[in-house]
């Protein structure tokens, strides 16, 4: 009689500690509790067969993208004004700053109507800033209207220092302190894709002066009609009023920017005060009609020297479009006395406390001064101060006498016996003054020259404004000058 065969159940334990070779073959899955296996994700397997997972099992894995996409979103919008270029999330699936979850659409669309927000036609110039990013200036110099313009902005537009942009801001934010660029309009009156095709100012050729920029206007005043004749000045001059206090260079200076203001009004007419008396900082304010830039002596050397820069960097600007500038810089002795104590020591010091590396800074503005062949001059009128009784003031004079083209002294002795315009005729004069002055004209101006040599030095300046002021006009004394 054949015994009948039991089915005994598997032991799970046995199987995996001793597994034999007639034992059937059983999966980890089919070994582990349903209640484990429901709890737990499929481990992923590289094999060619597709996944039998359930879809209701992938959807912890799509969870944490969403999650890490909404941060990104998060912290670009907590971002304190570091970019306005009005960028979209994408959140992978090809559909653009969409979100799954309602309440967080929701915030978002809230979000965006704030920042768009109000919004305003604003227009400064450039300042940028060693960090990448830039401010635009509406006076210039620092106050709290400036807006903040970002680095994509600057690189996009390839927006230079000293750029006048135009564009749509929109009001600061609560933890913001400056407005902020919407939108770039226009770039120096031009449109803003088409600024990018201008030259460089380095890149421009610098040739001598051959235009006479006139100052004399009428009978008077006596000071543009003896420059014209002493020390004539030219397109693109690079030119020194050497005078010593008191003399009356400020008074010289307002009647050379009324002259070129009525004679030239397309010249761009600019006025750097370096140092200067508050009182002086309005009157010239309310004489010249031009951009005039500030800063008082109680002010810190870095905002004396940073008036200077922004001041150049809007002039090389203007120059790149071609246009004439003219600036009028008071004083090239403040100047070089701010960047010695704004520049870093290079441990070496020259006559009177000066450090040498605060020459190169003041001579680079000075020396930008150029007529140009593409078309476009720069013309610089700095003055200098001597005989003050500071060993540094003569040594930064020195440094500046070979650097210019022209120079006007102005003489301490003509002021104290209320002569004026004080020029000294001898001393003042241009090089390459035939290249500016018709052939007839400069021919005159030697012999009268020569005329001025024979008389003594402390009546020849008296004389000369007698019988300059007898005349209608400079055409009319040189006329007179040859007859007798």
């Amino acid at each position: 009689m054949a015994t009948k065969k039991t089915t005994q159940p598997l032991d799970v334990d046995a199987l995996v500690g001793n597994p034999t070779a007639d034992s059937p073959k059983v999966t980890e899955a089919q070994a582990q509790p349903k209640e484990e296996q429901s709890s737990a994700p499929a481990p992923v397997q590289e094999s060619s067969a597709p996944s039998e997972a359930p879809a209701q099992e992938q959807a912890p894995q799509a969870r944490p993208q969403r999650i890490h996409i909404g941060g990104e979103r998060s912290n670009d919008h907590r971002s304190d004004n570091r970019s306005y270029d009005n960028r979209s999330n994408d959140n992978g699936n090809g559909q653009r700053g969409h979100y799954s979850n309602q309440p967080r659409n929701n915030y978002n669309q809230q979000q965006q109507q704030q920042d768009q927000g109000p919004t305003e036609e604003v227009k400064g110039f450039l300042d940028a800033q060693p960090e990448g990013h830039g401010f635009l200036r509406p006076k210039f110099i620092h106050s709290a209207r400036d807006i903040y313009i970002s680095q994509s902005q600057i690189r996009r537009f390839m927006l230079r220092p000293g750029d006048l942009v135009e564009g749509v801001a929109r009001p600061p934010k609560d933890t913001e302190r400056y407005y902020g660029l919407l939108k770039v309009e226009k770039v120096n009156g031009m449109p803003a894709d088409e600024a990018v095709k201008r030259p460089f100012f380095d890149d421009l050729t610098p040739i001598y002066p051959d235009r006479q920029l006139v100052l004399a206007t009428d009978t008077k005043p006596l000071s543009t009609r003896m420059i014209d004749l002493v020390a004539p000045i030219g397109f693109g001059q690079r030119g020194m009023i050497v005078s010593p206090p008191k003399a009356g260079k400020t008074t010289i200076l307002k009647e050379m920017a009324a002259g070129i203001t009525a004679n030239f009004p397309d010249v761009h007419l600019m006025a750097a005060l370096i140092g200067e008396r508050p009182e002086e900082v309005t009157d010239i304010s309310m004489s010249v009609r031009g951009e005039v830039v500030a800063s008082n002596f109680d002010e810190p050397p870095e905002n004396q020297t940073r008036v200077a820069e922004i001041t150049l960097d809007r002039a090389k600007r203007m120059v790149e479009l071609g246009k004439d500038v003219v600036i009028l810089l008071d004083s090239i002795t403040r100047l070089a006395r701010a960047y010695n104590l704004s520049v870093e020591p290079s441990g070496r010091t020259l006559s009177g406390g000066f450090d040498p590396a605060a020459l190169h800074p003041a001579k680079r503005f000075f020396g930008a001064a150029r007529n140009c062949q593409e078309g476009g001059s720069l013309t610089i009128i700095g003055t200098a101060l001597v005989e003050t009784g500071s060993r540094m003031d003569d040594l930064i004079y020195e440094e500046f006498k070979g650097t210019g083209n022209m120079e006007l002294h102005l003489d301490r002795r003509l002021a104290e016996r209320r002569i004026f315009p004080s020029i000294n005729i001898e001393r003042s004069g241009t090089r390459g003054e035939e290249r500016i002055l018709q052939e007839d004209a400069y021919k005159k101006i030697v012999t009268m020259r020569r005329m001025m040599d024979m008389l003594g030095a402390d009546e020849r300046t008296s004389i000369f404004a007698e019988k300059l002021g007898a005349a209608k006009s400079n055409a009319d004394f040189l006329e007179k000058l040859g007859q007798s």
